[in-house]
């Protein structure tokens, strides 16, 4: 059998829209290892890893057959869309190419559905920058063996770095850099790649972040609407993961605005800083409008119930 066949074979196996040059690279080093592809010889494999140059051929000769192409909806150039797979969204095709990211704030509001707005951006989480590059490492390492990793490195094949992607589709990509990025915070659904901040982190992001997700007033109608059906869910995240600040902000949104019980929220008033100037709202001045029960300033228009969407 043709390498280029058995590539060809193997990239429909990914079943996945885009290929990037790491995951090609990848495949011709397997390939190059194994020299038999199912049952059959690779002819004309001698060697046991490849060069830049032969990736590179194999690469070249995948183009030119049209089965790899670049595309200007995925402006990348080590980024290929395959032929014949049907266009995943902007929001599959971000999390396949940064395999450490998942989508967050307003696009993870719209994907469970808690609100009717169509983001303009698509807004990703993604680790830290020294924190990618760790879990980049520990991932070649596992794609490739201890062993394969370091002859793949040695060869100058293309690694697993961040890539750069400006626009899906169209859709300007909004990428942020958390600490607080992790397994935990997203969940895997039916599409190949695509991962979700869960229910959870997705209202912790809204306090969080409000400006990130439709603006405070559009967070506080959330809440109103869906809060009270996910309430263990948000409740069990803010508990394990929020500050203390953000649980007293939650505590008062849950407990005193919309009047949901929970034992935990009760444990939550505990944090609540007499005499101190926390805000409900922090990039908004402190208002004397104020929840004696949570020692928050309600620094909010009630009456205001527009907010630019991001």
């Amino acid at each position: 059998m043709e390498i280029r066949t058995a590539l060809s074979l193997e990239i429909g196996q990914l079943h996945q829209s885009v290929v990037t040059s790491y995951q090609f690279g990848c495949l011709v080093f397997k390939l190059y290892r194994a020299k038999v592809y199912r049952g059959e010889t690779l002819k004309g494999i001698k060697k046991d890893v490849p060069t830049r140059a032969d990736f590179k051929r194999l690469l070249s000769s995948l183009v030119q057959d049209g089965i790899l192409h670049n595309s200007k909806e995925v402006p990348n150039s080590e980024v290929y869309a395959v032929l014949g797979r049907a266009a995943a969204g902007a929001e599959d095709i971000a999390c396949c190419v940064d395999p450490f990211c998942y989508v967050s704030h307003l696009s993870a509001m719209a994907y469970h559905g808690f609100t009717d707005r169509l983001p303009k951006l698509l807004f990703l989480t993604t680790p830290p920058s020294t924190r990618w590059g760790n879990l980049a490492v520990e991932r070649m390492q596992k794609d490739l063996g201890p062993e394969g990793y370091a002859l793949y490195r040695e060869a100058s094949l293309p690694l697993l770095r961040r890539l750069r992607l400006a626009k899906i589709h169209r859709k300007t990509v909004s990428s942020h850099s958390s600490v607080h990025c992790n397994p935990g915070a997203y969940v895997n659904v039916q599409e190949p790649s695509l991962r979700v901040s869960t229910i959870g982190r997705t209202f912790l992001d809204m306090i969080r972040e409000p400006d990130l997700c439709g603006g405070i007033y559009h967070v506080l109608e959330v809440y109103a609407d869906h809060a009270s059906r996910h309430l263990r869910q948000i409740v069990d995240t803010v508990d394990r993961h929020g500050s203390k600040i953000e649980k007293v902000r939650v505590g008062y949104l849950l407990d005193e605005r919309l009047g949901l019980s929970h034992p935990t929220i009760e444990t939550w008033r505990a944090l609540a800083q007499r005499g101190g100037s926390q805000k409900l709202y922090p990039k908004a001045p402190y208002s004397p409008n104020f929840s004696e029960k949570w020692c928050l300033s309600l620094n909010i228009e009630e009456t205001d119930n527009t907010a630019e969407e991001e």
